[in-house]
């Protein structure tokens, strides 16, 4: 294990130790708002594919009705995507709770768990469903020398209007040129765009 990934397995799991403390009343009301607004669990947990294509149980609060993945057939056709992803504008299957929750990215919270356990990293590539990956072509497997991550490349540059292709390749490359100062700068850009989701909320609310 080289210095970088020895420091990372350290202190991500302890800076997401701190991050559960402090934001420990936002868990709270999240899950307060989510059991009382819609049925089902406040946690959604689904199989992810993590380093060396290694399976594990990813958390997120629920954002979606009960029945979200049984819907997908039903709104496939909404599917903007490119590639073995399934991804929809202003997706109907989102509770009314849980779509601010998303759009804040709050949802994602709960992964500060898998951080804390070793699952993942704060930075690294978005782990896909064991369903997507049978669909990859070989040369896209290289992504899983990389690690998962609660945010990403993919994340900070643009999201939706990257083609898939791309959005692998930019794993890929993270992964061959990972190092503490990239990480920071992810994690920088993942901070701004986290305030500039909230002011645009907020500006849209008092519109």
């Amino acid at each position: 294990m080289g210095l970088y990934r020895l420091i990372k397995t350290i202190i991500d799991p302890i800076i997401a130790l701190l991050g559960i403390v402090i934001l420990s009343p936002v868990f709270v009301i999240a899950a307060i708002l989510i059991k009382f607004s819609s049925q089902g669990p406040v946690i959604f947990k689904q199989e992810r594919l993590g380093h060396a294509l290694k399976p594990f149980t990813l958390y997120k609060f629920r954002t979606m009705v009960k029945n979200a993945e049984k819907l997908k057939k039903k709104y496939k056709h909404l599917d903007f995507t490119d590639g073995p992803v399934f991804k929809i504008e202003d997706d109907p299957r989102f509770t009314k709770m849980g779509r601010y929750l998303a759009r804040l990215n709050l949802d994602e919270l709960p992964q500060l768990f898998n951080i804390l356990i070793g699952n993942m990293y704060f930075v690294g590539y978005r782990p896909p469903t064991p369903d997507e990956v049978k669909q990859y072509k070989k040369w896209q497997l290289e992504r899983f020398k990389g690690y998962p991550g609660l945010t990403s490349l993919w994340a900070v540059s643009g999201m939706h209007s990257i083609k898939f292709n791309d959005w692998i390749k930019m794993d890929i490359d993270y992964a061959k040129n990972e190092s503490l100062l990239l990480d920071l700068k992810v994690i920088g850009k993942t901070l701004f765009g986290f305030v500039e989701r909230i002011g645009k909320l907020f500006g849209k609310e008092k519109d």
